[in-house]
């Protein structure tokens, strides 16, 4: 790939009609009468804040979550004008910022109230109370906490918007910590619903839950990791509750090929030797994009075919052993789709031992991210030249 918005030959690639698609699969699954929150933290877990923002929206999602407020002024700032829930911690005295934007934060403690509520805003503060039943992160834990704060809601400045809890293994196979937090949630929201009668909007649901229990009962669901199609884990894979599909990849290009001779070392360390005559390739590609040390051994795409890289990967590039000359400038895919071969972000976030919501967040903000409709490019996003679009 060439154009005038990097000069790099390493890149990411988004595929904007793979968001909408998981979008839509997942609307058709869990019906008309709940509602989509787009979660696109994390610069939408590595993929682009505002391209998966809008695209998640134009394809069904009613709002978006994100876990700080800055993503959510960023997304304001960049003409985003849907409701957008914070669902991490807010800082009381940025309350007012987030009034002022239409923010919607969520809150867990009762100083925090107390804290928020003494103050002057333009516009009421929406606000969502989060309900620890299990994940032991934020929120209240007991019918008394929760009685406790409400009474501190009743000011014109504030107003309760919404009620939700995380849960922590609905994606395990074991269900039974899920079904005691689920149990645990439904009998803190009656216990909230007698004490505050006002409608309230009710989302328990992550993407497990909600590919796997579609039937529960509430008004939103939270679609995170899904939306860029990848499975919670690998149980919920098996079960393959509705089709998704990767929009991630990731793509470099050999920038110089060469044969060494037999017992020549490859990078830092000579932690690999040559057994005979190899063809080496470099790419321009490396821990700081990213790509980190433990890749070594991978296998990366090269014409469909599997090719290693060895040696140790080094800040911005890597070597791959070639089985014969490649023209320089020849395309790589270190994850996802060349020919009739698939590289997924599932094998990648093995083979290092994580999981696959790590991977495209470990890819650095300096790599650049493309953005396709129907196989062709509608946006190059840049963070070393900012602004820049087709």
């Amino acid at each position: 790939m060439r154009n005038d918005h990097f000069y790099r030959d390493s890149w990411v690639e988004i595929n904007l009609d793979h968001v909408e698609y998981n979008i839509k699969q997942l609307a058709a699954h869990i019906g008309e009468d709940k509602g989509i929150y787009g979660v696109v933290k994390a610069n939408a877990y590595g993929h682009g804040y505002v391209q998966v923002a809008q695209t998640a929206l134009d394809a069904g999602a009613q709002a978006l979550a994100v876990a700080f407020l800055d993503e959510a002024l960023h997304l304001r700032k960049n003409g985003v004008h849907a409701a957008i829930l914070v669902l991490g911690a807010t800082r009381p005295e940025d309350a007012a910022i987030a009034a002022d934007h239409d923010i919607s934060l969520t809150f867990y403690r009762k100083d925090w109230l107390e804290a928020v509520r003494t103050q002057r805003f333009r516009k009421p503060l929406q606000l969502h109370m989060k309900l620890d039943t299990g994940m032991g992160r934020l929120g209240f834990r007991t019918e008394e906490e929760i009685h406790a704060a409400l009474p501190l809601l009743d000011v014109p400045s504030l107003h309760l918007e919404g009620v939700y809890t995380h849960f922590a293994t609905a994606d395990d196979a074991d269900l039974a910590y899920f079904e005691g937090q689920r149990s645990k949630f439904d009998k803190l929201y009656k216990s909230l619903q007698k004490a505050w009668p006002h409608p309230l909007i009710v989302h328990s649901d992550n993407s497990a839950a909600s590919m796997r229990f579609a039937a529960d009962e509430s008004d939103f669901v939270r679609f995170g990791i899904g939306m860029y199609g990848l499975y919670p884990s690998k149980i919920v894979k098996e079960e393959h509750p509705i089709a998704l599909r990767q929009a991630f990849s990731l793509h470099s290009k050999l920038v110089h090929v060469k044969q060494l001779e037999a017992h020549e070392a490859v990078s830092y360390g000579a932690t690999y030797e040559t057994n005979k005559a190899e063809w080496i390739g470099t790419l321009p590609i490396g821990y700081a994009d990213g790509w980190i040390r433990k890749m070594q051994g991978f296998e990366v795409l090269v014409e469909g075919k599997r090719m290693p890289i060895v040696g140790r990967v080094c800040m911005d590039q890597c070597m791959v052993k070639l089985d014969k000359a490649y023209p320089n400038g020849t395309e790589v895919v270190l994850i996802g789709m060349q020919q009739n071969a698939f590289i997924s972000m599932d094998e990648v976030a093995d083979w290092i031992d994580t999981i696959n919501y790590e991977v495209p967040c470990l890819i650095a903000a300096r790599m650049p991210r493309v953005y396709k409709r129907s196989g062709r490019i509608v946006e190059v996003a840049n963070a070393l030249s900012p602004g820049e679009s087709l």
